[in-house]
């Protein structure tokens, strides 16, 4: 090959790599152009400047919540060729202390779902500086997504962590459920733990293991509760972390 060639195919090449420079500058200018014009639309959104390179999102600036920074995020994804995200942005909120937040989001979280399933559910809450890690274990997304939903929606969260376990689709599970439930409330040494919905003997399955939580007023309640799963059909291992208190 010539060096008349070797020059030519050079500036080929070199012209069509900077077009495709080019271009893909176009493409993030264009992104950044739409989703700044969403966000300045939206009032809790004003103070959220997006910078684009390579077709990733970069948000910086301040939001009075997190569910202002979730919905930057939502903004964000629904912009056309986004590739990606990434959040900077700092929750300028109201301060609460962690300790009151874990009050707050317990007692909400405590009357999620009644009359929805909720005694198949328990979630465990951790405050840090504001950042919120949930976890425990739930029966199905619906029931995990709600509890995120109102952690999401607390004055002072300045983040969210979902390390919550969703229970595998299996009828045999919604069985031993239903049967466990009716054990359990069905006697009558127990059933006072069925007047107030918000506190009752959680029932947890998954893959025929069940796991007994909440608070219960004396040992032979647990004892009696855990004795009542045990011989359940498909029923494979019983834990039971029923705590003794008042």
């Amino acid at each position: 090959m010539g060096k008349l060639t070797i020059a030519a195919l050079t500036l080929v090449l070199g012209s069509g790599l900077a077009l495709a420079q080019v271009s893909h500058s176009a493409v993030d200018q264009q992104i950044a152009s739409s989703l700044q014009q969403k966000l300045s639309a939206a009032k809790d959104l004003a103070n959220v400047h997006p910078t684009v390179m390579d077709r990733v999102v970069t948000l910086d600036g301040t939001v009075p919540s997190y569910r202002a920074e979730l919905e930057a995020i939502h903004e964000a994804k629904g912009i056309d060729n986004v590739n990606g995200y990434i959040s900077h942005l700092e929750v300028a909120g109201p301060t609460v202390s962690d300790s009151q937040l874990t009050r707050e989001i317990s007692d909400r979280l405590t009357y999620d779902r009644i009359g929805m399933g909720q005694t198949f559910n328990a979630l465990t809450v951790k405050v840090d500086h504001g950042k919120v890690t949930v976890g425990g274990s739930v029966r199905d997304y619906a029931d995990r997504d709600s509890a995120i939903d109102i952690v999401a929606d607390t004055k002072g969260v300045k983040g969210v962590v979902d390390q919550v376990k969703v229970a595998p689709l299996s009828p045999m599970d919604d069985q031993i459920r239903l049967q466990a439930a009716q054990r359990i409330y069905g006697n009558p040494s127990l059933s006072k733990y069925a007047s107030d919905p918000a506190h009752p003997i959680r029932i947890i399955v998954a893959n025929g293991r069940v796991t007994l939580a909440g608070v219960v007023i004396s040992p032979l309640d647990k004892q009696l509760a855990g004795n009542a799963v045990r011989s359940l059909p498909g029923v494979f291992s019983v834990t039971n972390d029923l705590v003794v208190g008042h």
